[in-house]
């Protein structure tokens, strides 16, 4: 996967993180997403289309999806009895994150679909099977986090892209 579909990403969750719930993030070293990977409490879920295909996934223990809703939203939400609230508050959080990051892509033509959240211990989240997922992991005051990025071009996109870098190397 190329980085400059990784480092938005990276970018776009400090900022977020730390503009809308100011709280500062240690972003570990992006690697690929192994089989054993700890399935978490929360997701929020984004599909990415158009010249650029895949998905992003925000994924947090209860508790940290708890502390970080709380920080946004300025006041306790009770994950069971505020479920609704409370799930529009973490596919929020996705969908500004994603909507950052895409603005920063190499690429124009992509759309994001609108958020979906999934809750449940134990949960998995599953992309194409043909297309490598990048684990981002990290870290803020309200516990342990981790974004998981799985995109690929699309082939007219890379054409596109390789043709307006051979151009450029031409000059």
């Amino acid at each position: 996967m190329d980085q400059a579909f990784i480092m938005p990403f990276v970018k776009s969750v400090k900022n977020v993180f730390e503009t809308m719930l100011q709280m500062p993030v240690k972003v570990g070293a992006p690697g690929l997403k192994d089989e054993n990977t700890k399935p978490l409490d929360i997701s929020g879920i984004i599909a990415f289309s158009g010249q650029v295909e895949g998905s992003t996934v925000l994924s947090l223990p209860m508790s940290t999806a708890a502390k970080a809703v709380e920080q946004f939203l300025g006041v306790a939400i009770d994950p069971v009895e505020e479920e609704e609230d409370f799930v529009d508050a973490v596919g929020e959080l996705i969908n500004m994150i994603s909507g950052s990051a895409k603005a920063q892509f190499p690429t124009e033509k992509v759309s994001i679909s609108c958020p979906s959240v999934v809750i449940g211990a134990g949960h998995a989240v599953f992309g194409q099977k043909d297309v490598v997922t990048i684990t981002i992991p990290c870290s803020c005051e309200a516990g342990e986090f981790r974004l998981d990025v799985s995109f690929k071009e699309n082939s007219v996109a890379t054409s596109a892209r390789a043709q307006s870098e051979q151009a450029t190397a031409a000059e």
